[in-house]
């Protein structure tokens, strides 16, 4: 196969240029702007009138830690408080374009920051805000229809490079196919799990609450899940399928949100595909919201400077970040076993609510001195989420291990190991034991490595 010429690589490159760089309409980065700062809001709020700064931050005796990242700290009480008010405060910010790089550097600081503080509450919707919030950091969202532009009309910018909206479409896409593909597996498709588990569940729903007891609906269900996921994202791009697209989306994330009782994510993504949308519907988008807040209404100058865009820096980082975002959801692949049972290269991999896993462990300490091996009470250190998270994910058995370990210690004893027993059941299948019940956990460390102390599932 002869190699392209120099001259064709300079129209490939020419072509990939004005797709990355040709100035386009602010506007759909501006409503962008508009609803992650609305929905982020939303979601501080709600966290903290739902009590949870106290569940999941102050009530807590251990805080289960994702590796690499053991040096983030839980800090006060009233630190915490201060970093959820100063995410709602930010998210203010980011709605009105006000102070809006300060806004997005506290933003995502102080979310990412409670969000590594442990890994029990670990949602892809939370990978998904840090993702974003990240991005806008660097996004011209103010440089209209905001308070930052009104306040200095100099700076204004009526077009900016397309990379700034298309990496966000981009974004989009890879949530939707990422936990599309993890669906095309045997569990899902062939067996309907855990959809025959769930739907009977919620059968008392009006209208559709019959067709859940019929097992031909989990079969639908499971099957029509994994083809809107892997296609819904490309649908949004063209004019004539978005609309249509947008519905489904629209009637999906109702009702899973309806049934499932997952927070704010269906939400966030229901409105952030907006941004796919026509210039036209941005604009009227805007306009809307005009309506209460007057310095919506200062368009930006037709003679604002010419954009100056660093293409090849610019093309750098979106090499990196397009790269990281096609090949981490996939690292999954790169060990043995089954990863629902294993959940090693899981997490960050958009792998949405795809199996139905339940544990029991008990855990055994011995004491040097004595010889003598004790039974723990879980309860006495861990919160119920907690508890029924660690009983399944091997990473936090080995840091519970050591916790105890350490506990143990200061209360007198030379402890020489903890052992558990724990028995997992994967989509209805019989318990079976996760690990060996007699093995030293203590002689282990968590690592990128194969967990090989992980017994294979039994089918």
């Amino acid at each position: 196969m002869p190699l392209p010429t120099a001259a064709e690589m300079e129209i490939d490159d020419s072509k990939l240029n004005r797709f990355l760089f040709k100035e386009v309409e602010i506007l759909p980065l501006v409503a962008f702007r508009i609803i992650f700062g609305l929905t982020t809001f939303i979601s501080s709020l709600r966290f903290l009138l739902l009590g949870w700064v106290d569940l999941h931050f102050v009530e807590t005796k251990i805080q289960f830690k994702y590796f690499g990242f053991e040096w983030v700290p839980l800090m006060p009480e009233a630190f915490m408080y201060a970093l959820h008010f100063l995410m709602l405060l930010s998210s203010i910010g980011i709605f009105l374009g006000a102070y809006y790089r300060i806004a997005t550097i506290t933003f995502f600081i102080c979310f990412t920051w409670c969000e590594l503080i442990d890994l029990t509450y670990y949602l892809n919707h939370y990978y998904f805000v840090s993702i974003i919030a990240f991005l806008m950091m660097f996004l011209p969202a103010n440089k209209a229809y905001a308070f930052d532009a009104f306040k200095n009309p100099k700076t204004t910018q009526k077009k900016v490079p397309a990379f700034t909206i298309n990496i966000l479409k981009f974004q989009l896409i890879v949530v939707y196919f990422f936990a599309g593909i993890a669906k095309i597996n045997y569990d899902w498709l062939i067996l309907a799990m855990p959809l025959k588990i769930w739907l009977p569940a919620h059968s008392d729903m009006p209208v559709l609450g019959t067709l859940f007891k019929q097992e031909i609906t989990a079969y639908l269900f499971s099957w029509v899940g994994m083809l809107f996921d892997v296609f819904v994202g490309f649908l949004l791009l063209f004019s004539s399928t978005r609309i249509w697209a947008w519905l489904c989306i629209v009637v999906f994330h109702s009702l899973t949100g309806y049934l499932f009782q997952i927070g704010v994510f269906p939400i966030v993504m229901t409105f952030s595909t907006l941004v796919f949308f026509s210039n036209n519907f941005h604009q009227k988008f805007i306009f809307f919201f005009s309506k209460f807040i007057s310095f919506f209404r200062f368009e930006p100058s037709v003679e604002a400077p010419k954009l100056k865009t660093n293409i090849s820096l610019n093309k750098l980082a979106l090499l990196v970040w397009v790269g990281f975002h096609l090949l981490f959801p996939m690292r999954y692949l790169l060990y043995p076993g089954n990863h629902f049972w294993t959940e090693e290269g899981y997490r960050f991999g958009w792998r949405v609510m795809l199996f139905e896993k339940a544990g029991t462990a008990t855990f055994y300490v011995t004491d040097a001195n004595t010889n003598k091996e004790g039974v723990v009470d879980n309860t006495d250190f861990l919160n119920a989420h907690q508890e029924k998270q660690m009983a399944m994910q091997p990473d936090m058995i080995l840091q519970y291990a050591q916790f105890l370990k350490k506990y143990y210690e200061t209360k007198g004893l030379t402890v020489s190991k903890v052992r558990a027993e724990v028995y997992v059941t994967l989509n209805a299948r019989p318990s079976q034991l996760l690990i060996n019940p007699q093995e030293n956990l203590l002689n282990f460390r968590d690592s990128w490595a194969t967990k090989t102390w992980i017994k294979p599932l039994e089918n």
